[in-house]
């Protein structure tokens, strides 16, 4: 059973210092006790705060049910440009730990929390080697979860912070963070199947943020994007235009929109280009319920069946 909370229902209960609160449908539940010290744990175990919900999840497959994992970014916010609100401040305030992305994902939540709480801050990134941005030998790209084959630096991090913090538990996460690696790798032959067949020429993701530059690295395929990042957001008519000529010269069958992106740059390209949107991908966040994207696995399944179905199309 998985201890996760829905960020958005976890901020507005912890500010109004509430104590019942509703289950969710996969029965998680928190521990933000405003009268437990960071660092002290709670009687249910570790409590543990994260960035943003695919981080959540990864974290909680981990977790079990020794402790709570509780995420700041709601589902459909974008982390690179969230704005903190107070309840946020002591939800990682009463943490026993605050895990984040790193590479420069979350650098307002982190100056958030270094101007208001000991909690400590862990990059569970460490150990990935970095994909930088276009154009750029210092800036990099944070979308390292978009491989799943990184995400297993992901799990042997967590799994080894947890056991450090909680020695009895080691076993637990231990046997844990082995199941879900295994289901990882499980995940990654799969997507290697699905594009096994796919020709070179159609191995080509164009998305609103050029944001699978790991899972294209991984997979073999190219990627291209309106723009870099998020936080570089402009959607120029430069941008726009190059874009369309990448795509009529490439002759792409198919373009994909993000579920956190506006999706009307890419439609605008779309129509100028002639080609289809064959579908929406996952990237900063997980699905919303009842969206078969809940979970970190499921949202990178769905990425990769949209794009080997998007680029096969005739």
């Amino acid at each position: 059973m998985k201890r996760l909370w829905l960020g958005s229902t976890v901020f507005f209960l912890a500010a109004c210092g509430m104590e019942d609160r509703p289950e969710a449908d996969n029965e998680t539940e928190s521990s933000n006790d405003s009268e437990t010290e960071s660092g002290a744990g709670t009687e249910d175990g570790l409590s543990v705060a994260v960035s943003f919900s695919v981080l959540a999840d990864i974290t909680a497959e981990v977790m079990g049910e020794r402790g709570t994992v509780d995420y700041v970014v709601p589902i459909g916010e974008e982390p690179h440009e969230y704005e903190p609100v107070p309840s946020n401040f002591q939800l990682v305030s009463d943490a026993d730990v605050f895990y984040t992305n790193g590479m420069n994902l979350e650098e307002w939540i982190e100056r958030m929390v270094e101007n208001t709480s000991d909690t400590e801050i862990v990059e569970v990134t460490q150990g990935v080697e970095p994909i930088y941005l276009e154009g750029s030998d210092s800036e990099v790209d944070p979308h390292v979860w978009l491989n799943p084959a990184n995400v297993e630096t992901y799990v042997e991090n967590i799994r080894d912070d947890l056991s450090e913090r909680d020695p009895e538990g080691a076993e637990t996460y231990e046997a844990n963070a082995e199941a879900y690696l295994e289901e990882i790798s499980a995940l990654d032959a799969d997507i290697e199947e699905m594009f096994a067949e796919l020709p070179e020429e159609r191995r080509l993701i164009v998305v609103t943020e050029n944001a699978f530059k790991y899972f294209g690295e991984q997979y073999e395929m190219e990627t291209a994007g309106i723009w870099e990042l998020n936080s570089h957001e402009e959607g120029t008519t430069g941008q726009i235009n190059r874009t369309i000529d990448l795509i009529r010269e490439r002759e792409v069958p198919a373009v994909f929109v993000e579920t956190t992106v506006d999706p009307r740059f890419m439609e605008s390209v779309a129509d100028s280009s002639d080609v289809e949107i064959a579908g929406e991908v996952y990237t900063d966040a997980v699905g919303q319920e009842g969206s078969g994207a809940e979970t970190y696995l499921d949202m990178i399944r769905h990425n990769a069946e949209t794009f080997a179905e998007g680029l096969a199309a005739e």
